[in-house]
């Protein structure tokens, strides 16, 4: 669809047979889309929801433009979608990078947001000197990303994290192509566009009936920090032992939780 004054977007559309049943607005990760984020947990969410998941700008095949990155346009981007499909009120489901799109959808329209389900995210990640020294090495990513390994190297990592003889090896070399679909620059500009993100002090009053998804194992974004949005949310939780790749690497309790969490924000 293009979206008046800001370009094309690509996004997936399922209504649900009953009219009433409620709307979810699925915001994936960073480096992700849509499918790869959210494809394990389409037919278990499609017999409860309807749902639209977005590609953020620069991600998957997510608008492309010469503007810089920013968690802001992102948000208005997914706004203005729900606009234009002319949705009175969505459930953002939104995971790791899609948080805090989720929450400052609900901040600057809080009109379109009906509840808030956060997923393995967190309300930032820069509170500590070693987190932000972090960040300032994201551009190096970008040479990765450009590199004629990186297709390669994508293969073998995702088949070795999730092990022989999983369900999910079959789609490895679709997800890696998937991944190759990012535009290298958005994507070191999302990542620094996260390390500037703290809602701390904005979070707590935005409102909004919210359930969070911990990953237990998280590597990326430390439980702790998932806890402490849950805390400031003074959201439902729901915990899975599994790492930051969950929608991989455990797909069926991954769906079986968002179906969940969703049900849990929607009465």
């Amino acid at each position: 669809m293009v979206l008046p004054g800001r370009g094309e977007v690509f996004y997936r559309h399922h209504q649900h047979a009953d009219p009433s049943a409620p709307t979810a607005l699925l915001l994936h990760g960073w480096t992700a889309s849509a499918d790869l984020q959210f494809f394990s947990a389409y037919k278990a969410l499609a017999e409860h929801y309807s749902f639209v998941a977005i590609d953020h700008r620069g991600h998957g095949r997510g608008l492309r433009g010469a503007e810089k990155f920013e968690l802001t346009d992102a948000a208005d981007d997914a706004a203005a979608l729900v606009q234009a499909l002319e949705l009175e009120s969505v459930v953002t489901v939104g995971y790791s990078m899609g948080g805090p799109i989720s929450m400052l959808l609900a901040k600057r329209h809080p009109e379109l947001v009906q509840a808030m389900v956060l997923q393995a995210t967190a309300l930032e990640w820069r509170a500590r000197f070693y987190e932000r020294l972090q960040w300032r090495t994201v551009h190096l990513l970008g040479p990765l990303l450009r590199s004629h390994a990186y297709p390669r190297w994508m293969r073998w990592g995702i088949g070795h994290v999730l092990g022989r003889n999983h369900p999910v090896q079959q789609y490895v070399p679709w997800l890696a192509s998937e991944l190759r679909r990012n535009d290298t620059f958005n994507v070191v500009q999302a990542g620094q566009s996260l390390s500037r993100y703290d809602a701390r002090e904005w979070a707590p009053s935005l409102g909004k009936t919210a359930s969070c998804l911990i990953t237990t194992r998280d590597r990326l974004v430390k439980p702790r920090k998932q806890r402490a949005l849950a805390d400031a949310l003074n959201a439902q939780v729901i915990e899975l032992s599994d790492d930051h790749l969950a929608a991989w690497t455990s797909p069926d309790e991954f769906a079986k939780t968002t179906v969940e969490l969703i049900r849990r924000v929607t009465g």
